[in-house]
């Protein structure tokens, strides 16, 4: 870490290990860290919600804690994590197998979370900041692939399948099962309700945030688009 005056901090890269490796950056001068967060964390909760938010909650005290800078970015549902889940069935047929077809989410553009990400890492405008970062529209999960389809020029259809069925696909695609049953939970909890949307990203950004269909556009080809 000799120069590095900021480092991004994604928890997936450290493990259990983010107090040595705090205590590695602070001592070769690092000033600055982002920490890729969770918009789980209910700030107001003594004992967080869920694992997901915990987990994140802890890391975002152990950052406080090392005496650097912060800013912890908060997004919401990756945009990408669709592709991990429904690239490979869409290319081999037309019909998508998931868990609630029902939930609701605001998926964030990864382009616009790195360029958030940028700006933190390479101004003070965001020290001590804590942004929620989500995509403009709130979507059903079949309302995605039917938008997927429209990108690639398929018709799309979402078979809804149980609870259990979808936990195993998530356990297999090398989520931890705690943190896939809180996923599933957070999303049988949604269906009928509006995803929570922030105008936060396209504040930061000074235009308006990306949406899903564009998002869809930019991922088409790995959809099997020709």
């Amino acid at each position: 870490m000799r120069g590095v005056t900021s480092v991004f901090l994604n928890p997936a890269a450290v493990g259990g290990g983010i107090g040595a490796l705090l205590a590695v950056a602070r001592d070769h001068g690092v000033r600055r860290v982002v920490l890729l967060s969770s918009l789980a964390i209910d700030d107001e909760a003594a004992e967080q919600p869920n694992v997901i938010a915990a987990r994140h909650k802890t890391l975002e005290d152990s950052v406080v804690a090392s005496g650097l800078e912060w800013v912890f970015l908060r997004p919401g549902a990756f945009a990408t994590n669709t592709l991990a889940q429904w690239s490979g069935q869409i290319r081999a047929g037309d019909v998508v197998r998931g868990s609630y077809a029902r939930a609701t989410s605001a998926p964030v553009h990864e382009r616009d979370l790195a360029e958030v990400a940028a700006r933190a890492l390479l101004t003070d405008d965001l020290l001590g900041t804590r942004p929620s970062l989500t995509g403009p529209d709130s979507l059903t999960q079949e309302e995605m692939v039917a938008t997927i389809g429209e990108a690639i020029g398929r018709r799309l259809r979402y078979a809804e399948i149980p609870r259990e069925a979808a936990l195993g696909h998530l356990v297999e695609r090398g989520f931890h099962e705690p943190a896939a049953d809180t996923m599933l939970t957070l999303q049988a909890a949604s269906i009928g309700r509006e995803a929570f949307v922030s105008d936060e990203a396209a504040r930061l950004l000074s235009r308006p945030a990306r949406t899903y269909a564009a998002w869809a556009g930019d991922h088409a080809a790995e959809f099997g688009a020709r």
